[in-house]
């Protein structure tokens, strides 16, 4: 008897203990044997608490821009005053001239001293000065534009210089890190942080050639020709143009060139003086409905060809419907806007001498084209 109350005794200690120890598991996994769940992704305890490691690689390569321009204006001593306006009939006031200054942002690329900036920052300018980080002052020379992606290419001559590194934009994501940096409103260099917000963005209207990358990094009038930056410090753009609808300066939409378009830019004009962009020398637009289903597929028809152009030596006509450029489909599924925005980039940057491959329906029969691209006939070789 004493020996069963004994075990009744010893019996409810035991059995709590035993509770504890699996509570006491269950709450930390590491007791047996097993990491702990983290429910956070590995990027969000492994990023940067500060970005300043990444400016600081990259800010002794942005330089701030100014430049003057003469330009002939009405001379407001007779233009506000009504008796001479009067007397001058307004059309006859007198002009006067005076030199009108801007502002903008470069990124040194090459050590020695090319810098990419914005065409709009350095257009018809008389003299362009640059400010390097160091404080170093020095005037510019212009090498070169590429009027349609809105760039410029000058060339400083100073010893000791530090050109930024080259990220790769074509492995940005939407949600990646992006710096800007540049000179806004002309208050000095300055460092703006946001996100990749979207990317390929076209049609916009802003240049002939679009293929954005959308940031929401303040950007305001003065960072133009500036960089915009990745979280280790590598260019990933050009800093172009921000959405102004509402009068205000940055509306945290804005846009840039992407660095490897720039960077293709700059090695052409550096090497020709110009970008020299392949010719093909054709018009196609976009099937609608009634074209659809006339040749019962999607694609784009051929509108017009140019004598003596690739296009014609090739044999493409008109009426032909294009179906394959290279490897992009467009007459399968739904006509994606995309696939024709790539074939509008791919033909558009052909560099003279490579060949295109042009999948087309002709009668009702599909036969492949091949092009070699020509120059533009506005172009020279030089």
């Amino acid at each position: 008897m004493n020996f069963k109350r004994l075990l009744q005794f010893a019996a409810w200690p035991t059995a709590a203990g035993v509770i504890i120890a699996l509570l006491a598991m269950l709450v930390f996994p590491q007791l047996r044997g097993q990491q702990p769940i983290n429910t956070m992704p590995n990027n969000a305890i492994s990023g940067p608490y500060s970005y300043a490691d990444a400016v600081s690689r990259a800010a002794p390569a942005v330089v701030n821009i100014y430049t003057a321009k003469k330009v002939l204006e009405r001379d407001p001593r007779y233009y506000n005053n009504p008796y001479f306006r009067q007397l001058f009939n307004n059309s006859n006031v007198p002009l006067q001239e005076r030199m009108q200054r801007t502002l903008g942002s470069g990124v040194i690329v090459d050590s020695s001293g090319l810098i990419l900036t914005n065409n709009h920052v350095i257009n018809g300018a008389d003299k362009i000065q640059v400010l390097l980080n160091d404080g170093r002052y020095t005037s510019a020379e212009l090498v070169g534009i590429d009027s349609e992606n809105d760039l410029a290419v000058l060339k400083i001559t100073l010893e000791n210089l530090l050109p930024i590194s080259l990220g790769q934009p074509n492995n940005l994501r939407v949600g990646d890190i992006a710096l800007a940096i540049g000179n806004p409103f002309g208050v000095g260099q300055s460092v703006s942080q946001g996100i990749v917000s979207a990317l390929g963005r076209w049609g916009l209207g802003i240049n002939s050639r679009e293929n954005f990358i959308q940031t929401d990094a303040a950007i305001n009038p003065g960072n133009s020709g500036g960089a915009l930056i990745d979280a280790r410090g590598n260019l990933i753009g050009i800093n172009t143009a921000i959405l102004d609808e509402t009068g205000a300066a940055s509306v945290g939409i804005s846009f840039a060139v992407p660095a490897d378009i720039a960077m293709n830019s700059l090695k052409q004009i550096a090497e020709f003086g110009e970008v020299q962009r392949g010719w093909l020398g054709f018009t196609a637009a976009p099937l609608n409905d009634k074209g659809i289903k006339l040749f019962g597929t999607l694609g784009l028809i051929v509108t017009g060809v140019e004598d003596g152009s690739p296009a014609e030596s090739a044999g493409l006509v008109r009426e032909d419907v294009i179906i394959k450029v290279n490897d992009i489909s467009l007459g399968e599924g739904v006509f994606p806007e995309r696939n024709y925005h790539a074939v509008q980039n791919l033909v558009g940057n052909l560099k003279p001498g490579s060949t295109i491959t042009l999948k087309v329906l002709r009668a009702g029969k599909t036969q492949d084209i091949k092009a070699v691209a020509g120059i533009r006939p506005t172009q020279t070789k030089t």
